[in-house]
């Protein structure tokens, strides 16, 4: 049986990416700051709701000793928790800004991955996979003929080169796990119902996006992956996206 838990999972891709796994077979805890609301999603697909905040120590680490005791070992963490934070023009953002973004999208993160990995080396086949984007690729906001510049959100679209950066340093200290970043692509969640203040202001509420099953698809696909799969990568659907 393969244990996996997942951050930030009681709405949107965590839960789908939840949902999945569960009728996959994975036994899935569904990682959540609100207990009740946890609940309720994880009786809803069959997972166990686990009380996380990946911005709160002592709740990491006795999530942490609570999947110790039940299960022995991890063999999936998906680190999907996140923010977007506020969305504005560049030079509106402060550190303060900085600080609640990174505080949950990059520090929790590394939070949650260092309790958990002596339960991952636990593992036969231990795999990580960090709920990314490619607002975080410096290829594409380098590009004016892309979305990605467009976005021109800075708290979160650096919050999210930062955890590419984390991946590949993990991946390089761990080579027998599967540690990759992935990117689900523009996906109709809390995160879109709004009109970013970019340099080219883009109003995603009128744009044809993609569904929560479709965006859940990376998540999966990358959690399933064999002892033989890739490591240290940033994948979308299509494959790898430039860093």
């Amino acid at each position: 049986m393969t244990t996996t838990l997942i951050t930030g999972a009681t709405r949107g891709l965590g839960l789908e990416t939840a949902r999945r796994l569960a009728e996959a077979g994975h036994t899935v805890y569904l990682g959540a700051r609100d207990l009740e609301r946890g609940q309720k999603a994880a009786e809803q697909i069959g997972a166990r709701v686990l009380q996380l905040d990946v911005t709160d120590e002592p709740s990491v680490q006795a999530a942490a000793k609570l999947v110790r005791e039940e299960a022995g070992s991890l063999d999936v963490l998906i680190n999907n928790a996140g923010i977007s934070g506020p969305w504005k023009a560049a030079g509106d953002f402060t550190a303060a800004d900085m600080e609640t973004v990174y505080a949950t999208n990059v520090f929790g993160l590394v939070r949650v991955t260092h309790a958990f990995l002596p339960l991952l080396t636990a593992s036969s086949n231990p795999v990580v996979v960090n709920v990314s984007s490619s607002g975080g690729s410096l290829t594409r906001n380098s590009d004016p003929t892309t979305g990605e510049y467009a976005l021109g959100i800075l708290t979160y679209a650096s919050s999210k080169s930062a955890v590419n950066m984390v991946t590949i340093q993990y991946a390089n200290a761990f080579p027998n796990m599967r540690i990759n970043a992935v990117n689900p692509s523009l996906t109709d969640t809390d995160f879109t119902n709004v009109v970013s203040p970019g340099p080219t202001p883009i109003d995603f509420t009128e744009m044809g996006i993609q569904s929560v099953e479709e965006g859940a698809e990376i998540i999966v696909r990358m959690a399933v992956i064999g002892a033989d799969g890739p490591t240290g990568g940033f994948f979308e659907a299509d494959g790898p996206v430039p860093w």
